[in-house]
């Protein structure tokens, strides 16, 4: 069965190009152009990634969405990959060495424009790994 993505992000041009990028990939891609939206089509269904982008509407939006996630029990275990143009405004987020670590837990981030092969390793990579803990709790 195809694995369910949901991609976050607010520009149209970016998104068309990962979706079509993890369509051919054989995943089924959902899309929200705003955190709100997101939210919404999180509490719908389940998915097996998000793909989250950082700087959204007045800001770093998406740290607010990414946030709430690890706070709901149903959404906790979720990957979430953390998509972002905007490194210079987040370096202090993403330092060497975390300042703060529950500052906003983060599986990974990737930066924009991503490379179409490293994008497919990363999502692949976190699934699986989200599936092997599934499997080591049950």
């Amino acid at each position: 069965m195809a694995k369910r993505l949901l991609i976050i992000d607010d520009d149209p041009d970016f998104v068309s190009g990962i979706k079509a990028i993890l369509d051919t990939a054989g995943f089924e891609v959902d899309v929200a152009y705003d955190p709100k939206e997101g939210l919404q089509a999180l509490q719908r269904q389940p998915y097996d990634l998000l793909l989250l982008d950082i700087m959204m509407g007045r800001g770093a939006e998406g740290v607010m969405i990414a946030r709430k996630l690890r706070k709901d029990a149903k959404l906790r275990e979720m990957p979430v990959l953390i998509i972002t143009g905007m490194r210079e405004q987040i370096a202090f987020l993403f330092p060497g060495e975390p300042i703060h670590p529950h500052f906003v837990e983060v599986d990974e981030l990737v930066e924009k424009p991503v490379e179409p092969n490293l994008l497919l390793e990363k999502v692949n990579s976190l699934i699986q790994a989200a599936e092997e803990r599934k499997a080591g709790v049950s």
